[in-house]
């Protein structure tokens, strides 16, 4: 009884939840952005913020944890240093930071930062990514294991791809203007395993690969301006290609019921792809598609409940029937809105948050729009920018914006 009486208090002081035991790299340990975690906070405001820290320098890169530790990252105004940093996720203190300097700093869009990479974690190293400031792999306690050079990553868009680690491997997307791949690191030593070249792209790379199961076998899928690719994680060889219905592949696919969903980041047709095969798959896994009138898109699609969820940058909200692609509706979440980020989906509901502001507003998906309520920082956070993913750790929520890293509880 009384070890009961003692895991209770636990559950009930420090928010513990069925879930992940840790939020290691960007949108989660599958990449989806779906947690297995129950009673994450659905309605707050200014004085359920359990703690906010102020970060140095400014960036888009969302939080991650491995136990009580948060890594993220920033950047100096003009892009010559960028910063790497370890947070406690209990009480908001700075543990370590670590500098790294780069001698010429990429440009990038006003909707950008030059730190807007994801860490990635295995508990035993950190990973971070910087484009032409290289990639950095240090211990859980900031030593650095070694650090390399992927390439000057030129245009005027920037980079926004995060690293991820499988099996030992750092998996990195290095699509750029003109020459692009991707890459695999050894972890422990930072030698490349494979470098596999991917179609030269007009513009930039953003998407982060997710790693999928089909017939047994892993896959690495990853959007880019022409289309949706799978991967051999051990080789780096192309494996087969569907092509899109426009470019800017930046939104990281959704993967539900051995299906993908893809949208590009320009206005176009969302659609639905069955894994596998070989060479160019279009005519024959492309399973359906479905008209976007939704304005461009920069968040990912997310399946929740049988439907096919997908915000567009205006906040238009599309919903589709996974399995015929047929649209439920197309609405406005309100007047003004602009979301950048992907969404989180918690519970069977689905967290998006405002640009200015950071408001998050809690939709539950079905064939209509359901709006459950629309949360907010308060006053302080009204002219903040938020661009980073929402974090779910211990039964928290972790939100950062440019600036600012916030804790939001029960």
């Amino acid at each position: 009884m009384k070890f009961s009486l003692f895991i209770g208090i636990l559950f009930w002081q420090f928010g513990f939840t069925l879930a992940e035991d840790n939020w290691n790299q960007f949108r989660g340990p599958t990449g989806r952005g779906h947690t297995e975690a129950k009673g994450l906070p659905t309605s707050w405001g200014e004085s359920n913020i359990r703690w906010k820290s102020s970060l140095r320098g400014i960036g888009q890169s969302s939080p991650i944890n491995w136990g009580d530790r948060l890594f993220l990252t920033s950047a100096s105004e003009d892009g010559a240093e960028r910063y790497v940093m370890a947070y406690s996720a209990s009480s908001g203190e700075l543990l370590w930071e670590r500098t790294i300097s780069c001698d010429a700093p990429e440009e990038f869009h006003q909707m950008n930062t030059q730190a807007t990479p994801t860490c990635a974690t295995d508990g035993n190293s950190v990973v971070a990514f910087f484009g032409p400031g290289g990639l950095h792999a240090f211990t859980m306690d900031g030593e650095t294991k070694w650090s390399m050079n992927l390439g000057e990553f030129p245009g005027t868009w920037g980079i926004a791809a995060s690293p991820i680690i499988f099996d030992g491997k750092v998996i990195q997307n290095c699509d750029a203007t003109g020459i692009s791949r991707l890459v695999a690191v050894d972890l422990e030593t930072g030698d490349i395993l494979w470098d596999s070249p991917r179609e030269d792209k007009p513009k930039g790379g953003w998407s982060t690969p997710i790693l999928i199961e089909h017939d047994g076998e892993k896959e690495l899928i990853l959007n880019g301006e022409f289309g949706v690719r799978g991967y051999s994680p051990d080789t780096g060889e192309e494996i087969w290609f569907c092509q899109a219905f426009n470019g800017r592949g930046s939104p990281v696919p959704e993967f539900f019921d051995g299906k993908l969903y893809v949208v590009n980041g320009k206005p176009g047709d969302t659609y639905c792809v069955k894994p596998g095969g070989s060479g160019n798959v279009t005519e024959t896994h492309m399973l359906w598609h479905a008209s976007r009138k939704g304005g461009r898109d920069l968040p990912s699609p997310a399946v929740v409940n049988g439907t096919l969820f997908i915000s567009s940058m205006s906040g238009i909200a599309s919903s589709y029937d996974v399995d015929s692609g047929e649209t439920y509706y197309v609405e406005r979440l309100g007047e003004g809105i602009e979301i950048a980020a992907a969404p989180l989906v918690a519970d069977g509901l689905i967290y998006l948050q405002t640009v200015k502001g950071g408001d998050v507003i809690i939709v539950r998906p079905g064939k209509r729009l359901n709006i459950l309520g629309v949360n907010s920082l308060g006053e302080e956070a009204a002219e903040e920018i938020f661009r980073a993913t929402i974090a779910p750790i211990n039964g928290n929520l972790f939100i950062r914006s440019g600036k600012t890293l916030y804790c939001v509880s029960k």
